[in-house]
């Protein structure tokens, strides 16, 4: 066990029925107009919007409406969401929806505040000083926003697509209740499962050996995931499989699995992040086609933990046998596995991996990532 620092303020209220006490929650706060953050229809249509509309004009909660966040997040959307909060003078930001919505909701909660150019926070140029509350009702497992100090927005502009950190974006209070999930299609329940899984593999193979606490709470939660996501797809309104993949995937990324593991990694999430920025690709289907290359590129590198990986998930002895089983969950669960998959060409790895090799420089680890080292990565999908 190496030192670490482990603080979570993100209070979580799980269960049926929860969101309709949204607007009971931030009347108590003290909130009395919130910018209510959602993305192009589906919490509209599922009915989740128009109860949690009900539950803040009961409570008295003005709500200001920024609609149309699109899966993934650009820049200028959410610039136009700090224009709106400016304007109404709101004292809270309320997300309602998934990953992508939640991460917009924190930008807009800390670029409210920001004086200059917002992009800066992105690429590490400015600090996050202050942000407004932050509260989410979440309709998607997958990112694991709701209980973490992150924030991932795609500037459309330089093709790039970075991601913002700091403890003023820890949501101050998350709804989660399994039933919002019940509608949600079976190829993005299936990408929300490898998103999930992808955070917890980012630290259980870069982390120094020999934390065993840490691996196996990381395998349960990989075992977990899979379990109940084959059970999601085949039965959508299964509420026990539905709760337990929806607290995995926020267990998956609240900063439990990796504290005192020491220093780790997140070179899956560089590489997608570029795929996504230049290609408009859904994540968690661009995580299952990065994923299983870069394994077989680190495997050389750390086979022990590769080894434990295929013992423990798969039951199998060899690491390559162990990343071909993942592979072949990927591809029973509908996720591509291949750029084709996708609709990337080989052609563009090149201009992807400078895309990458760029963030790589950002998160500090371009030295064991060069553009070169990611083409290489690549040409294994």
């Amino acid at each position: 066990m190496f030192d670490f620092e482990f603080h979570n303020p993100t209070r979580i209220l799980f269960g049926r029925g929860r969101e309709n006490e949204t607007g009971g929650e931030l009347a108590a706060d003290g909130v009395k107009r919130a910018l209510l953050v959602s993305g192009r229809g589906s919490a509209e249509r599922s009915g989740v919007l128009g109860r949690v509309r009900g539950s803040l004009a009961a409570a008295g909660v003005d709500a200001v409406e920024h609609p149309g966040v699109v899966a993934n997040p650009v820049l200028p959307h959410a610039l136009e969401g700090i224009a709106l909060a400016r304007e109404a003078g709101v004292d809270a930001v309320l997300a309602v929806g998934g990953g992508s919505v939640i991460d917009e909701a924190k930008t807009i909660a800390c670029g409210i505040f920001h004086q200059g150019d917002i992009w800066d926070l992105f690429r590490g140029r400015a600090e996050v000083k202050r942000a407004l509350p932050v509260y989410t009702v979440l309709t998607l497992a997958a990112a694991g926003s709701e209980m973490n100090k992150n924030a991932v927005i795609t500037n459309p502009a330089t093709r790039q697509k970075y991601s913002v950190s700091s403890k003023h974006l820890f949501p101050r209070l998350s709804i989660l209740n399994p039933e919002l999930t019940f509608t949600v299609p079976a190829d993005h329940t299936a990408y929300g499962a490898v998103d999930a899984i992808a955070h917890v593999l980012e630290a259980y193979f870069t982390k120094k050996p020999g934390t065993r606490l840490q691996d196996r709470l990381v395998e349960a939660i990989v075992l977990t995931v899979m379990e109940n996501t084959e059970k999601a797809i085949a039965a959508p309104d299964d509420y026990g499989a539905r709760a337990a993949l929806m607290w995995a995937a926020t267990l998956a990324l609240n900063g439990l699995t990796p504290a005192g593991a020491g220093p780790y990694g997140f070179p899956n999430h560089m590489i997608e992040h570029a795929m996504s920025a230049m290609f408009d690709i859904p994540h968690g289907a661009g995580l299952a086609v990065v994923l299983p290359a870069w394994m077989r590129w680190h495997a050389e590198r750390n086979p022990e933990q590769h080894v434990r990986f295929a013992r423990k998930i798969f039951g199998r002895d060899t690491a390559e046998e162990g990343i071909a089983a993942l592979e072949e969950w990927f591809v029973r669960i509908g996720a591509p596995v291949r750029l084709a998959g996708v609709d990337i060409a080989a052609e563009r790895v090149p201009e992807i991996a400078e895309n990458a090799a760029g963030l790589a420089r950002v998160w500090g680890i371009g030295e064991e990532y060069p553009a070169a080292v990611i083409e290489e990565i690549l040409a294994r999908a």
